[in-house]
């Protein structure tokens, strides 16, 4: 019986180890992702997240996503529900890691969710339309035409308002996006919609009759999402990706990348530029094609400089004696050997072979976009300046390969503490800076123009003066 009672016990103590075997723990979800090669994203097309632009898919949820998959040494895979408030039951459901898409943290949202760290704050801004009374305060909202995206912090921000203001109605679409709901209040469709401040200023550039009523709300932070589990790696390796990121300077150039050029034309600048671009750009645009054909630098480019130079006038002439569509110096003319100035084919040609004369002082490990703003900025304050200001930038401990960063010290340039050790001396630093930023602005806006002419005249029809909901041109 001792024998029996021992084997007995025995086979049990096996049959459990076999069993606890059987039954390990898995590996942490971060080691998953890294053994799967794939990092499965939910977003939304948008022109603040995810779109496919001329060169491919960009956006600046995308781009965060890219550098936090190498981070991870995997490849992204993104997915887009049909709706939005499709989003958080694709994370909960387990078909996605995580949700990039521009995703306010609330209260109500953090019940079913976690978020990772915030990287950017936004305000959620009422919009309506120039030519109609502006709402100054949430009373104004009551009896008009509100309408909103469903299962938006924006939707949830209204219902959290009712409470107090019963007479609060509004209308939420879940087949619209965000751009789309403004361009109805753009087309006098709706009354009112509900925006994200990024998204606002985006989007405005191409609906330039858009304006804010009112801030809804104080500024609340942005976060990506993941489910709630005991599993708590893929939030660690958020965390650490985002202090990195933050530290050394990475999330302030991409944010400057995507929005430092955003809110630069007022009303009257957008009007007279569309307006320009079909008065004036036509008698010019061979003599740009012609110079991005000898430059290889993109004509719509070129264009935007010959914009901000001088209007697309061939006559220009500045009190210090600049002169024709790109203001070209008289020193700089005989360097390119331009014999007329005002000859708008020798101007562009001139004007692009100088961009191009610029860019090719720069160290060669400067890369884009940041090579181009750095030579734009050379092109307008002399290359000379700009070295000084990227040798202040690095003396100051940042980086003076990155615009973002020299963009915050040019300005000093007109400071005497800071011009007086530099080896060109003063300089009006602020202006390079406003160059830059407007150059930015004129070209996203005239590749839009000229995309929705072109879409006009294939449809035989007026060009519409609003956004098509094409996400590329946001």
């Amino acid at each position: 019986m001792p024998i029996q009672r021992t084997l007995l016990v025995s086979l049990c103590l096996f049959a459990l180890v076999m069993t606890l075997g059987s039954c390990s723990i898995p590996p942490p979800l971060v080691e998953r992702i890294k053994a799967s090669g794939e990092l499965i994203v939910a977003t939304r097309n948008s022109g603040t997240t995810f779109y496919e632009g001329p060169e491919g898919l960009t956006g600046f949820e995308y781009e965060l996503v890219q550098l936090f998959s190498r981070e991870l040494g995997v490849k992204a895979h993104f997915i887009v529900p049909s709706h939005f408030d499709d989003l958080l039951p694709t994370v909960i459901e387990g078909n996605a890691h995580l949700a990039a898409a521009g995703l306010t943290v609330t209260p109500e949202r953090e019940a079913e969710i976690r978020f990772g760290p915030s990287y950017q704050e936004i305000t959620q801004q009422v919009v309506y339309r120039t030519g109609k009374k502006r709402p100054r305060k949430v009373e104004d909202l009551a009896g008009k035409d509100l309408h909103v995206l469903a299962g938006s912090s924006h939707e949830e921000e209204l219902l959290r308002l009712k409470e107090s203001y019963p007479d609060l109605q509004w209308i939420s679409h879940t087949d619209l996006e965000s751009a789309e709901l403004m361009q109805m209040v753009q087309e006098n469709k709706i009354d009112f919609t509900i925006a994200d401040s990024n998204e606002f200023a985006v989007t405005r550039r191409f609906m330039p009759y858009l304006k804010i009523g009112f801030d809804l709300t104080e500024p609340q932070p942005l976060a990506w999402a993941m489910a709630h589990a005991d599993d708590a790696s893929l939030f660690e390796a958020m965390e650490a990706f985002f202090n990195r990121i933050r530290e050394d300077g990475t999330l302030a150039q991409l944010i400057e990348r995507h929005y430092g050029h955003i809110g630069r034309l007022n009303f009257v600048e957008l009007r007279t530029f569309v307006k320009h671009i079909k008065d004036r750009l036509p008698k010019y645009q061979v003599y740009f094609e012609e110079a991005a054909k000898q430059t290889g630098i993109d004509w719509h480019m070129l264009a935007a400089i010959g914009y901000q130079e001088s209007h697309w006038n061939p006559k220009a002439k500045s009190p210090t004696g600049v002169r024709g569509i790109m203001m070209l110096t008289l020193a700089t003319a005989k360097q390119m050997k331009i014999e007329s100035r005002l000859d708008p084919e020798q101007s562009i040609i001139g004007g692009a072979k100088y961009l191009r004369f610029i860019e090719k002082l720069l160290p060669e490990r400067i890369t884009e976009p940041d090579r181009l703003w750095l030579t734009l900025a050379g092109y307008n304050v002399g290359f000379g300046h700009l070295e000084d200001a990227r040798i202040l930038t690095e003396h100051l401990g940042d980086d003076p390969d990155k615009w973002a960063d020299v963009k915050k010290h040019l300005p000093k340039l007109s400071l005497k503490k800071w011009y007086s050790s530099l080896k060109r001396g003063y300089a009006r630093g602020k202006e390079p800076v406003n160059y830059v930023d407007n150059i930015r602005a004129y070209y996203e806006l005239l590749k839009w123009q000229l995309r929705q002419m072109e879409l006009a005249k294939q449809a035989d029809q007026n060009p519409p003066h609003a956004l098509s909901i094409n996400p590329e041109a946001l």
